[in-house]
């Protein structure tokens, strides 16, 4: 099968309606943290071991700025600073109950928005798009793979 032309494009379009789809069941929250702060509290609720500099590389920012980040969220109960068990001169950044409550219902908030889309496709193509969406991520993890690993399979 021959593929379309646009195809990117197209992917580009889809992934910038998905985009908006998320922040808007975001921004109807009323969530009182900036989206660099809610990326901060993802990425370490899906990182427990990650300390400020750790933080840093993963955001692309000077370790100062990723300190900074996070004495705004601890200000705001959302992050807490706690010693590593193992190395006590280690410093892991934790997300408090409250973070965890607020990104369980952005989560939700978010499901429910693309359901919402989801539901005004057609049943087949709800099918498709879930195999393409598999076989692209699929591909990706191929294309981040270091040369010498071996390529993951479902």
């Amino acid at each position: 099968m021959e593929r379309p032309p646009n195809l990117a494009a197209a992917i580009d379009a889809a992934a910038g309606a998905l985009i908006g789809v998320l922040e808007s069941a975001t921004s109807r929250h009323h969530v009182t943290v900036s989206p660099t702060q809610l990326r901060v509290l993802f990425l370490i609720t899906e990182r427990p071991e990650t300390n400020v500099n750790r933080l840093a590389e993963l955001l692309d920012v000077v370790p100062s700025s990723a300190s900074r980040l996070c004495d705004r969220l601890e200000a705001t109960g959302l992050l807490r600073r706690v010693a590593d068990p193992r190395d006590r001169r280690e410093v892991r950044l934790v997300p408090t109950a409250a973070a965890q409550t607020l990104l369980r219902e952005l989560k939700e908030r978010r499901h429910q928005a693309v359901q919402a889309v989801l539901d005004r496709m057609p049943q087949r193509t709800q099918h498709e798009l879930l195999l393409a969406l598999m076989a692209f991520a699929q591909a990706a993890e191929v294309a981040a793979a270091p040369a010498d690993a071996p390529a993951r399979t479902a």
